[in-house]
This record gives structure tokens, sequence and C-alpha cells, in this order.
């Protein structure tokens, strides 16, 4: 039998290899997670970030750009007041009109309730109520089916509407007009 001859010792660069196997088993298991934590990072950020540009950027914005400026803490609808008066309501119930192009097929049957600032809003509401009353039937009968189903029908109605009274009752008497009951038969 031939002697076995003890085996050199390893080579230099063998022996690195081997002692870096071990160490590589710990930093592959650390990467994943590190490869992992951007994505994490942003599926949890994101939504946060997103909710404070909105709510501290882009609801001011738009508020500023359509005129909406609430004092500090109160807004004018929940003060009661604009413009220096009391804002008081008056309702206009069941106001009925055939639906334009329909040959009086079809009608509509709206309620509104217009809100105004002025002193003697409700007296000269009611001293006017007939005319009120012919202009807002006479704007609602010109409207067709298709026009009353656009997404914007009411604030173009709501709109004409103000517009129309404030011409009969003069100035800007009419603030707002809520349309309480608005029904296509």
């Amino acid at each position: 039998m031939p002697a076995t001859r003890p085996e050199p010792a390893a080579r230099p660069e063998e022996a690195a290899a081997s002692a870096a196997e071990p160490a590589a088993a710990p930093v592959a298991a650390a990467g994943g997670l590190k490869a992992w934590l951007p994505l994490l990072v942003t599926v949890l950020l994101m939504p946060a970030l997103a909710f404070a540009m909105t709510r501290f950027v882009l609801v001011p914005q738009i508020q500023k750009g359509i005129g909406m400026t609430p004092a500090k803490g109160e807004t004018p609808a929940a003060s009661g007041k604009e413009g220096g008066g009391v804002r008081e309501s008056v309702p206009l119930n069941k106001l009925l009109v055939n639906v334009a192009g329909t040959m009086g097929a079809r009608y509509l049957q709206v309620s509104l309730s217009v809100v105004g600032n002025d002193p003697d809003f409700k007296a000269k509401m009611q001293a006017h109520d007939p005319q009120l009353r012919d202009l807002a039937c006479g704007a609602l009968a010109t409207k067709t089916l298709a026009d009353l189903e656009k997404p914007g029908a009411r604030n173009v109605i709501r709109s004409e509407l103000i517009s129309g009274f404030n011409n009969i009752l003069g100035g800007s008497t009419v603030q707002e007009i809520y349309l309480t009951e608005f029904a296509i038969q």
C-alpha cells in the first residue's frame, strides 16, 4: 500500500473562499429584506403623503380658486351670516311644468328654497311671488329631457334662476337656491 501523503495546506485563495461561504448566507438573508425595504416604505408612505398633499395643498388652492375663503375656524354657511345680513330662506313649493320635446307626456316637479340676506327678503319674495313662479316655470319648461339628465343640470338651473330672481327682486338679493324636490315623471 502506498503511503498516504498528508494533503498540503489549502491554497490561500481557497481558504479565503471557504471562509467567505458561511458569511455569505447571512448577507443573502439581509439582502432580501433590503430589497423589499423601498417597496414597503413606498406602500406605507405614499398614502400618507397623498392625504397631506390633498388636505393642505390641493383643497386650499381649489377653495381659493372658486372664491371660498372661510374665516379661521368658521365657514360662512355655518355662521348663518354672509354679506352682513342674516340669511333667510323662503320656499317655493310644487312647481309643475311639462318637459320640452315630450309633447306633454313627461313633466317635471320642482320645489325650491330661495336664500337671501336682505333685511326684508321675505316681504320681497311674497310681493313678487307670482312673477318669481312664472320665471321659474318658464325657465324649467325650456329644458328637454336630455338637458335635465346631464350631470350639471341642477347647477345650470340654479344659476339661471338666481340670475332671473335677482333681476326681478333687484340687486343681488338671492344668494342661493336649493332644489329640495326634483322629480321627472
